[in-house]
């Protein structure tokens, strides 16, 4: 028999309104870093490639660039490991000891993304720092759902996550605009003296937890044999991966087909950033309301965005438009996916809150691998739109099969409970019973 998850322990004081606003930022403020640290990359890829492949870039650039892309494979890749792997081995630690480790974490390995010497060890670095991205924000929705009380769990990860959409909102651009002018270095430096901040904050705020008893990792290893689990996952990989193949490549689309400065490409991301955070704030809301209508009613409006991406890429405001457009509802989106996986994963909500990170980093290595080939292969830098249609399209489809499957399996027990009552109610079931 396994223990119920440990409820955060209560102060000898109940909790100050001042003290839960600011354990609620430093929980926000965490994935403020992970999400400049991760999306920066994406608006900095030309000059990380002119940096750490200059050779590659003077022959070959639409290859040096694709090459360069790995930086942002090899961050997801980390979170894809380290989503389940640091949930596992954390699993009797108390979650205010986990938060403060992956912190610390994650300050240490985004110093090193910046000073790292060569492209290969800029890769390893930046697998390093996505190692803890993923427990992170699973363990921060975590507690700011029960900071914030129950059936708090939608808003618990759209908190979560509203740091990591601000970020897109105000600090990849301004770390964008930070690097073109003192080297992608200094920005990452920038972000490492962010989530240095964060540990800070988070010891002096977050309320102690006491470690869970009873719980072992062969306890959370069982929520990976329910079918369910697999299936969200994969609709998340490859849905999301749709808006991931443009965003892995947008400083060059904007510039090379859409004809944008590179003073411009920060506004472009800031435009992103504002539908991002718009979207996040409303899916947290809808998820909490209905999750299954939230996703039914956000994909078309994510496929759409990314349909109409093909047609307006080469037009400067279609671009911004329909790329913040895009961005908007995958955020609307994520909320509903995280809470889904949790409820899922039953008492493992810690593993199933950080397997939604991984499955978003799944999508975004997936998106950037097949973003880059077709640029690699000369179909021009417009035809991540393409892909991204598809991959978006591809994960609906998924959805729907799955709500299909999922009614009816409801209507089926529906079903055997009513005859199972009236079976109870008739004369011999009367009379078994009596």
């Amino acid at each position: 028999m396994t223990a119920a998850p440990t409820p955060l322990r209560p102060a000898a004081e109940p909790l100050s309104r001042g003290r839960r606003a600011l354990a609620l930022f430093a929980l926000a403020l965490g994935g403020f870093g992970i999400g400049s640290s991760e999306f920066v990359s994406m608006g900095l890829l030309p000059q990380i490639a002119d940096s750490l492949l200059p050779e590659m870039m003077a022959s070959r650039p639409e290859q040096g660039l694709a090459q360069a892309g790995w930086a942002i494979t090899a961050y997801a890749l980390g979170v894809v490991i380290g989503a389940p792997a640091l949930s596992l081995l954390a699993v009797r630690m108390s979650r205010t000891r986990i938060i403060l480790l992956l912190a610390i974490i994650l300050a240490v390995s985004t110093a090193l993304s910046a000073l790292m010497p060569s492209f290969g060890l800029t890769l390893a670095a930046r697998f390093l720092a996505g190692l803890p991205h993923g427990a992170y924000l699973g363990v921060a929705a975590l507690i700011a759902g029960t900071l914030l009380g129950p059936g708090s769990q939608g808003k618990g990860a759209a908190l979560a996550m509203s740091g990591l959409t601000v970020a897109t909102l105000a600090g990849v651009p301004l770390l964008t605009a930070l690097g073109q002018v003192h080297g992608w270095r200094v920005s990452f430096l920038v972000i490492a003296a962010l989530f240095t901040l964060t540990a800070l904050l988070l010891r002096l705020t977050v309320p102690a937890q006491a470690a869970p008893q009873g719980r072992r990792i062969l306890d959370e290893l069982r929520a990976f044999r329910r079918v369910q689990l697999w299936v969200v996952m994969l609709i998340a990989s490859i849905g999301f991966a749709g808006s991931f193949a443009v965003y892995s490549y947008i400083a060059d689309i904007g510039r090379q087909v859409a004809g944008l400065s590179a003073g411009h490409i920060p506004w472009l991301l800031a435009a992103a950033g504002l539908g991002a955070t718009l979207g996040n704030v409303l899916g947290g809301i809808a998820a909490d309301r209905s999750l299954m209508l939230t996703l039914l009613i956000g994909f078309p409006v994510y496929i759409a965005g990314m349909a109409a991406m093909m047609f307006t890429v080469t037009d400067p405001v279609g671009l911004t438009l329909t790329f913040a457009l895009v961005n908007g509802a995958h955020s609307a989106l994520s909320p509903a996916m995280q809470t889904w996986l949790m409820q899922i994963s039953g008492r493992s909500e810690m593993l199933g809150a950080a397997l939604h990170h991984g499955a978003f980093n799944i999508s975004n290595a997936l998106g950037a691998l097949l973003g880059g080939a077709v640029i690699a292969a000369g179909l021009g830098l417009a035809a991540p739109t393409v892909v991204g249609t598809a991959l978006a399209t591809a994960g609906f489809a998924m959805l729907l099969v799955t709500s299909a499957l999922l009614r009816l399996r409801a209507r089926r027990r529906l079903a055997q409970l009513r005859a199972a009552q009236i079976q109870l109610a008739s004369p011999e079931g009367a009379a078994v019973t009596g």
